[in-house]
């Protein structure tokens, strides 16, 4: 099949891939729990649909260019290679207009319905994510995850400042939550596709520096993450239901992470991975059940 005919043979589908729905869904469930965590009672119903809205279309279009840009690295890639711009079912200039539509839908959205903050905000998260992390980041060092994860970690505070208009310690406190919860959550995943990225040059920390010592740094990223998640229970952001599903929660990933060190269990970065995704969405949602039914400062 040419370029061509692949391209013809796109559907509304492979467009839909190339927003990483299920990462976009992620992102979205914390910036709805970063609007509720903002306000006492119910989020105004404008700002939670064209915030939300906004926001998602922003992340989407930084997809599409990570997907335009790591094509010929996705094409070796196992976990990628089926991938629309890496397989020509979408072509390079296809891929370069669906995100640039997006990411200007997505920042008029913001700049006219929500506030300029939030806008101006989730622009410098999408040129992160897009271009700092994408093209530059994640050849360059194996600590791109970790400078890198910034970007990702902003929805929460995004859904903050959607609703208020300015930014506040709490909202930077679930970004600080999401940025240490990032390097154990990817490194779990880069031990199982250790092979696969020094195929392509990509320094992940297994490739550099082996994979013994990427999972120290799994268990003490843990540990500190661990630490920082009962931050909201210690600045009375969040009450005791929170604090119990925290401690639960960590413990259950200081778990996967010690069965990491332990390394007899051949598909524990795997679990871990997908421990970890599971555990972000569990916690943000204990907190925002916790907000309701145990509110203990008035913001």
């Amino acid at each position: 099949m040419t370029q061509a005919q692949a391209r013809d043979a796109a559907t509304w589908r492979d467009y839909k891939e190339l927003t990483k729905p299920n990462v976009v869904l992620l992102m979205i469930v914390t910036s709805i729990i970063g609007m509720f965590m903002a306000v006492p009672g119910m989020v105004p119903l404008d700002v939670l649909v064209l915030g939300n809205l906004g926001i998602a279309l922003c992340a989407g279009s930084a997809a599409a260019v990570n997907h335009l840009v790591d094509q010929r690295v996705d094409q070796k890639m196992a976990r990628t290679r089926a991938r629309p711009v890496a397989q020509g079912r979408v072509g390079n200039l296809q891929a370069a207009l669906f995100a640039l539509v997006l990411g200007v839908l997505g920042m008029y959205i913001l700049l006219v319905w929500i506030n300029p903050l939030t806008a101006w905000l989730t622009l410098a998260s999408l040129v992160g994510y897009a271009f700092v992390y994408t093209m530059f980041l994640k050849r360059a060092t194996p600590q791109n995850i970790v400078i890198g994860g910034l970007a990702g970690a902003a929805p929460p505070l995004l859904g903050w400042t959607a609703v208020t208009g300015e930014i506040h310690g709490h909202g930077l406190l679930l970004v600080l939550i999401i940025f240490a919860w990032t390097p154990p959550h990817f490194w779990a995943l880069a031990i199982a596709r250790k092979e696969e990225y020094a195929s392509v040059g990509i320094p992940m920390l297994p490739v550099t520096h082996g994979v013994a010592f990427t999972k120290l740094h799994i268990l003490l990223y843990t540990i500190i993450m661990f630490l920082i998640t009962l931050l909201p229970f210690a600045t009375r952001m969040s009450g005791p239901l929170y604090l119990l599903g925290a401690v639960v929660l960590g413990l259950g990933f200081l778990y996967w992470a010690i069965e990491l060190m332990r390394g007899k269990n051949k598909r524990a970065p795997m679990d871990t991975f997908r421990y970890s995704i599971v555990y972000l969405f569990a916690l943000f949602m204990v907190m925002l059940v916790d907000h309701y039914l145990f509110p203990v400062s008035e913001l």
